[in-house]
């Protein structure tokens, strides 16, 4: 065969070589791109998140984090199972430059995308904040401060500011008044003063036209019906006799009698375990003792539940003037409109107090 026959058919073997060569590359280049892709693809969606069980749990962001402490945080309670996956895509999506405080939900089985893209958001989980049985400012703050993020002497130190209670038409004594016992969706970052605002805007849903109205006509500022609310509750936990009771403390208000009621003198003293007030006790020198000063002490006893706020604004219109703990020490009274009649039931709780070797 001729010559040039051979040259033409090294060149075409030639050729198909570097063309399988091409193609061996380029199928590598193929299997090493989806290598890549599939590698990629299993650092952004690939579940990552481990929270143990089916429940959801919360990761909470302070207004001073960072993206080192949300890290901190995160790998604390380990609820991250690939870390440098999680830091490859919060760093590719922006993460630590765009941290937003807050309170957020996260659930089993997220992915990396949806843990970065979540915590970009701002999108936090509200806190259901429940508050009742709370006597002072102090307790208050105490169980705010558990909730939130703000610390207790954020919050007492507004609601010891004459000026600031000022904006609100409060007193010192009357700065308990704000706060409606119920149940709210707060976000957890909220700051003390605007957690005061929100309260205050509950507080003026709360008094409609309809108890506004109840209230004046019964001669009392709200201020006033809340604390009698609170010398009620005080006096009773059944709602069943809560309207019962405060009518009682109305008669004698609109009789210009004193009120005499023992829980105001428990909060005078300071000391809420008596269950026996003593005649020493009446002696005490305070304007919230009731056995001395005729009308409304200065301000709440307590923090009452709406049951009887209503209670007050509902009060049962009856003519008893006198009541006494039922010495069956079911916890209801025994009402009278008899001092005399008055003074056997009390003496048959004494005795009551006695067997039970009750004395203060």
């Amino acid at each position: 065969m001729p010559k040039q026959y051979f040259t033409l058919m090294k060149k075409k073997s030639k050729k198909k070589i570097i063309i399988k060569i091409l193609l061996i590359i380029v199928l590598l280049l193929v299997v090493a791109a989806g290598i890549v892709a599939n590698s990629m693809y299993k650092r952004i969606f690939e579940p990552n998140v481990l929270v143990g069980g089916t429940e959801s749990v919360y990761v909470y962001i302070s207004s001073s984090g960072n993206f080192e402490s949300l890290k901190d945080s995160l790998y604390y309670h380990n609820f991250v199972a690939n870390k440098p996956s999680f830091e490859w895509v919060a760093e590719r999506k922006g993460l630590p430059r765009s941290i937003k405080p807050g309170r957020y939900e996260i659930v089993p089985n997220m992915n990396n995308n949806e843990l970065v893209n979540l915590l970009r958001s701002g999108k936090q989980a509200p806190i259901k904040l429940t508050f009742n049985n709370i006597r002072t400012k102090e307790q208050f703050a105490g169980r705010m401060a558990e909730k939130f993020e703000f610390d207790s002497i954020e919050l007492i130190t507004f609601l010891y500011d004459v000026d600031f209670l000022k904006q609100y038409q409060k007193t010192l004594e009357t700065a308990m008044t704000l706060f409606i016992p119920n149940t709210y969706l707060i976000y957890w970052n909220i700051t003390a003063k605007d957690f005061i605002a929100r309260m205050k805007k509950e507080h003026d849903a709360f008094w409609t036209e309809k108890r506004s109205n109840f209230a004046k006509e019964m001669g009392l500022t709200k201020e006033e019906v809340v604390t009698l609310a609170s010398i009620v509750q005080e006096e009773t936990n059944k709602n069943d006799e809560k309207q019962r009771v405060a009518g009682v403390y109305v008669n004698r208000l609109k009789s210009n009698w004193l009120l005499q009621a023992d829980p105001t003198l428990k909060f005078a003293l300071g000391d809420f375990t008596i269950r026996r007030v003593l005649s020493e006790h009446k002696e005490l020198e305070s304007p919230y003792n009731t056995y001395k000063y005729t009308g409304l002490p200065p301000g709440p006893i307590c923090m009452p539940d709406i049951s009887s706020i209503d209670a007050v604004l509902n009060y049962e219109h009856h003519n008893y003037y006198y009541f006494c703990a039922k010495d069956d020490m079911s916890g209801y009274h025994v009402f009278e409109n008899s001092l005399s009649k008055h003074n056997i039931n009390a003496q048959k709780y004494h005795n009551a107090l006695n067997r039970a070797k009750i004395y203060r």
